[in-house]
């Protein structure tokens, strides 16, 4: 899997904005274009909250991924953003996160979607392309990073 599958320019935000874990899942949610694969932009928002209601998605070391599943998607949809000051996200080590990447995917459909965790996972474990992302001016020069690292760290087997 490759993040640039699920990611587009627009959905990708510098700096988001939101001072709550609410704030910065529903700025995500929203850079999602409504369309094929997102047909109601309130139920995948729905159902991302509920996942973070049930355990927080903020995995540590900077890093949150809140992902939720919904009959408003057809394929898995995503989203990333940075956010330098940091969001207390209830991360297991008790730290801010820096990076978010939010995922949608559909009800009965659960490949993607583990698919898609493990990768962010992999590639978030590289420390330097961790602080890239959380540095990058733009999304630009978000997904030139992601690129570039697509292509340096090998997808597990």
């Amino acid at each position: 899997m490759n993040l640039l599958d699920i990611l587009s320019l627009e959905s990708i935000i510098v700096d988001l904005k939101g001072e709550s874990k609410e704030e910065i899942i529903t700025e995500l949610v929203n850079s999602l274009p409504v369309g094929d694969a997102i047909t109601d932009r309130d139920q995948a928002l729905q159902a991302v909250l509920d996942r973070e209601k049930i355990m927080s998605t903020g995995i540590g070391d900077g890093i949150a991924i809140p992902h939720g599943k919904s009959a408003a998607v057809t394929e898995l949809v995503a989203a990333m953003g940075t956010q330098r000051r940091g969001m207390d996200f209830d991360a297991l080590d008790g730290e801010p996160a820096y990076v978010f990447f939010l995922l949608v995917s559909p009800t009965n459909i659960s490949g993607p979607h583990i698919k898609a965790l493990a990768r962010i996972s992999r590639l978030l474990k590289n420390e330097e392309f961790k602080k890239k992302l959380i540095d990058a001016n733009s999304a630009e020069e978000i997904i030139a990073t992601i690129e570039a690292a697509e292509r340096d760290i090998p997808a597990a087997n």
